[in-house]
Formats: structure tokens, sequence, C-alpha cells
């Protein structure tokens, strides 16, 4: 996939609408009921950004990450000022925030993730895009040193350097991006005055990874 390992500044995030969507497939029976099924497993994620910039010069480098990423072609990293954390926005990371699965006493790898709900209703999402140096582990609850465990930047996989014994509970805290890209091949730019101007709202899409 054509991917850039770039974050958009953050503060041209500021100011930016948008959130969770699902695909739902209605079908009404002429008794009245309704069939309704997803083709989906995970939301998808949508935003506009840019309207609520004013200076010029963020305008500019605003236009410039759009051209560095061939508008719709290339994806980047976004921060979801909503959901960026393992845990509340408002809250601290800690190891425990996530379970990642159970050793088997050979296992290494697990997989960063974050569960949305409780109980049977729970939704997993696989987490691609951790941000360096935020993620802990633990193991059983003990949180592990640094050098015990590698993340990988572009895949939220985890290895750790020492097997978990078998049924121990590996979890995890972090911070995470979310893998968008442009959904216009265009920016529109007002200019309001000589050291101000208004942009049209510019869209983001999540993509799959």
């Amino acid at each position: 996939m054509a991917f850039h390992e770039v974050r958009l500044p953050v503060r041209l995030a500021f100011g930016s609408t948008g959130g969770v969507e699902r695909r739902t497939e209605i079908v009404t029976l002429g008794s009245g009921f309704e069939r309704r099924s997803t083709p989906w497993a995970q939301g998808r994620r949508r935003y506009l950004i840019g309207a609520s910039l004013k200076s010029l010069d963020d305008m500019a480098t605003l236009t410039a990450f759009f051209e560095a990423r061939f508008g719709r072609l290339y994806g980047f990293r976004f921060r979801d000022f909503a959901d960026f954390k393992s845990c509340a926005p408002s809250g601290a990371i800690t190891h425990l925030d996530q379970s990642l699965g159970v050793g088997d006493g050979a296992r290494t790898s697990f997989e960063l993730s974050k569960r949305y709900g409780e109980g049977e209703e729970t939704v997993t999402r696989r987490i691609h895009k951790p941000v360096a140096g935020t993620v802990k582990v633990g193991v059983d609850a003990v949180e592990l040193d640094a050098g015990a465990f590698e993340v990988g930047p572009a895949t939220g996989l985890v290895t750790l350097v020492t097997p978990p014994p078998a049924a121990a509970l590996v979890t995890a805290g972090f911070e995470f991006d979310v893998p968008v890209r442009f959904d216009a091949d265009r920016v529109d730019v007002t200019l309001e005055s000589f050291a101000a101007g208004r942009m049209a709202a510019v869209p983001l899409i999540e993509v799959r990874v």
C-alpha cells in the first residue's frame, strides 16, 4: 500500500470534525420487518480538516503536505484527538489498558489492539500505527522493561524477547495514529486579507492497512 510514515502536523488538525462510520444493509420485508446486515467487520473513520485555519502560513503548510502526498495517492498518519490512546483521552496510559492475548510458552508476537464495548458486543480494533516511545507492555500484570520487547512502528506488532508462560495474560497501553489519506484531489483557499484567508474543509478517510 502506498503510505508515508509521517503525521499531519497536529496544529492543522485543530477544529477538525469527524468520527467513525459503519455500513449497514437493510432489507424491508413485505411484512414490515427488517433484515439488517453489514459487510464491514470494522468501522471506518472520516474527518474534515482545514476549515478553521485562518493563517496563510498554516494553509500553505497544509497545501504543501497535500502536495507531498500527491493528493489521494499516499496515505499518512493522523491524530484523532477524540480517540488516540489505549485508555480514555484524559487518562494516563498503563501497561494494563488492553489485552493482547494469552501466552503459550512459545509465542512471542502479539498484535496491538483496542476494544470497544463489553461482553459479547465487544468490537476489537487492530492498531497498526502506534506512536513511538509510548507503548507499555505487561505480562500477568507485571510491566516489562523497554528492552524486553520491540514494537513495529508501522505494523503495531509487539515482539517479546522471552515467550510469556502458558496462560499468562499479555497486556499493553499505547498512543496511536489513524492511517488516513486525503479524500479529494484538490484544496481551495480564499484570500481574505494580506495575512489571513479561509480554506474549504479538506476530507480525510481511514485506509485499511
